[in-house]
């Protein structure tokens, strides 16, 4: 799950110099008449109320509209084409799959239960068959039946690579690993439904053949990629503006980067879908330019809550945390934040230069320019985020990064410059989004401790809408001589391939669109990915999944700098509210209600 998932923050980049300080006094911030954890006279629930538990169920009323606000739309509400983890959240409201994840808090939000499928697969042939059968009664908005050819359909987008680009590309890897089909545009058979791995013997019944088993298929299944679309309805480049309904609400109306609007859709049953209980009676959306006038908003509640759910910025952070306490929560993420060191850039190809970066950081400024323990998170000490199976958090902490050095360590640091031939120092650039105020706060701080060290970095600000292009083209990031990336990631799905595989696999390395930022070629991680997919029992997965995650550490390919928690805004009228693991730790959307459907 890339950063980008739930970036969204659109702030000048010069409100950087004045995010540390912000940051410095959130961390330290109290709380007023409304801090109580028994909630407050404004009707919120209380501070963490809805942190993995469920706040106000009961109250939940049917009907009224449910508010949104948002500083950034999403990157696509196209099924295939969306990343962004709140457009996956979000597209439950208007999409359904095979099976989702489970409408709980905490971790048993990330296990999965059947959506338009009677039941979890029926898996055979040793892992490598998976067969479903479709529910009764599931309709499109227009009343029509969804069928097995439409999942199947739908599917097939995800080969439509030079068309609908961007969304994630598991399902194509696992179910066409030699790249044979081209995609339903490019198919020559009468009904476009030429990917021969998937078989529809009737309109219930879809059955998948992978080539080799893969322990994480089901998780892929759940995806919004794989949501089925109607080839009738297709409107391929476009079909994000408007897409066709299998869920309980339909786009009335959607102004890109303006305002959205989700109304009921009258041909969804209840009866069908045991996922959505669907108690709103309209949702809508409002994008900002501005993060600061959004949670002005939030805090007047004019909104219910940010759809980005990358948490408040520091100032209207400092002003929630000091008066609206009750309506915050503060969970940890799924995503750890870091700095990648491309190996193309010298002298990173030497893992003795990166340690020294590693051991020369003040890991506790760093947490601090994050936005310190409460609204940043505790200190990482290694690549694997504590939703994921294997996570050890500071247990592992093989570099002393949350012990001994961690402010740094310059003896330890001068040592491995040394070691790497350039025991005074070296010139660098640092490379961080412009758009990203915290993230340049980072920066300003890796620079700072680095020069300490001998080592010279210069900050390099680039278009962080143009990510994917900059960052992503390994051979811009030589040419640029960006040997030090700030970045962040959650899973795509819990377990170490939905989160390390397009960060630490050979095979993920591409020359667009890159996410192996740290070019990681280690024969070692690649077998043990090689192991994991076909290994079936936990406990296996989970040994495999430590050893992947001690592999990347002792390459020291990252430093990494926090196990990110955010401060999220909870409006006062919110019922059935909260966290999910599903979700890397931000509210599941889609069983959202109001207590005043006014």
């Amino acid at each position: 799950m890339t950063t980008q998932r739930t970036s969204g923050r659109r702030k000048q980049a010069l409100a950087a110099a004045v995010a540390v300080a912000a940051l410095l006094t959130t961390a330290a911030c109290g709380g007023g008449d409304d801090t109580k954890d028994g909630g407050s006279k404004n009707g919120a629930a209380g501070f963490d109320a809805a942190n993995n538990k469920v706040a106000q169920a009961s109250l939940v009323k049917k009907g009224g509209t449910l508010r949104f606000g948002g500083a950034q739309d999403a990157d696509s509400w196209d099924t295939t084409r969306g990343y962004y983890g709140f457009m996956w959240d979000f597209a439950r409201y208007y999409s359904r799959q095979l099976v989702t994840n489970k409408t709980e808090p905490g971790k048993a939000g990330a296990e999965i239960t059947p959506d338009l499928a009677t039941g979890v697969a029926k898996v055979t042939d040793g892992g490598k068959t998976y067969t479903y059968t479709l529910r009764d009664g599931v309709t499109w908005e227009d009343g029509q039946a969804i069928t097995s050819k439409d999942v199947k359909y739908g599917i097939e987008r995800v080969w439509a690579q030079d068309v609908l680009s961007g969304g994630p590309v598991y399902l194509k890897d696992v179910l066409d690993p030699k790249g044979e089909y081209k995609g339903p545009y490019k198919d020559t058979s009468k009904d476009k439904l030429g990917l021969k791995s998937i078989d529809t013997p009737d309109d219930k019944t879809i059955v998948f053949h992978i080539p080799k088993a893969n322990s994480d298929f089901e998780e892929m299944l759940a995806l919004v990629s794989a949501s089925p679309v109607r080839q009738d309805k297709d409107t391929k480049s476009k079909y994000g503006l408007h897409p066709f309904s299998s869920g309980p609400y339909k786009f009335d109306s959607y102004s890109p980067g303006k305002d959205l609007t989700l109304v009921r859709n009258p041909s969804w049953k209840a009866s069908s879908d045991p996922i959505r209980k669907a108690y709103p009676d309209k949702i809508t959306v409002k994008f900002f330019s501005n993060a600061n006038d959004l949670d002005q908003r939030l805090i007047n509640n004019d909104l219910d809550l940010d759809i980005n759910q990358t948490g408040m910025s520091p100032q209207g952070r400092t002003t929630a945390l000091k008066q609206h306490k009750a309506n915050l929560d503060n969970p940890v993420s799924g995503y750890v934040r870091y700095a990648a060191f491309p190996q193309s850039v010298a002298p990173f190809d030497n893992v003795e230069c990166r340690k020294a970066v590693i051991y020369g950081a003040d890991h506790v400024s760093l947490q601090t320019a994050r936005g310190g323990p409460v609204a940043g998170g505790d200190i990482g000490t290694n690549m694997l985020p504590p939703s994921v199976a294997g996570a050890e958090g500071q247990q592992y902490d093989p570099y002393g990064i949350s012990g001994e050095n961690k402010t740094g360590n310059a003896a330890k640091a001068k040592e491995a410059l040394k070691a790497c031939g350039k025991p005074n120092g070296f010139s660098t650039t640092i490379a961080v989004r412009n758009n990203k105020p915290v993230e340049v706060a980072t920066a300003q701080s890796l620079q700072a401790s680095l020069k300490k060290i001998g080592i010279t970095a210069q900050i390099d600000q680039y278009d962080g809408s143009q990510t994917t292009g900059i960052i992503g083209s390994p051979a811009n990031v030589k040419k640029k001589g960006y040997g030090i990336i700030i970045m962040g990631w959650g899973p795509d799905f819990p377990s170490v391939q939905g989160f390390g595989l397009p960060l630490w696999d050979s095979k993920y390395i591409l020359d667009s669109g890159n996410s192996n930022y740290s070019l990681i070629k280690d024969k070692a991680i690649d077998g043990l990915f090689d192991d994991y997919v076909t290994t079936l029992d936990a406990a296996g997965k989970t040994k495999i999944s430590s050893e992947i995650n001690h592999k990347v550490m002792e390459g020291a390919y990252y430093l990494p700098f926090t196990f990110e928690k955010f401060i999220n805004w909870r409006g006062n009228n919110l019922a059935n509210v909260y966290t999910t693991d599903g979700y890397s730790g931000t509210y599941d959307f889609v069983n959202l209600g109001l207590k005043s459907a006014k």
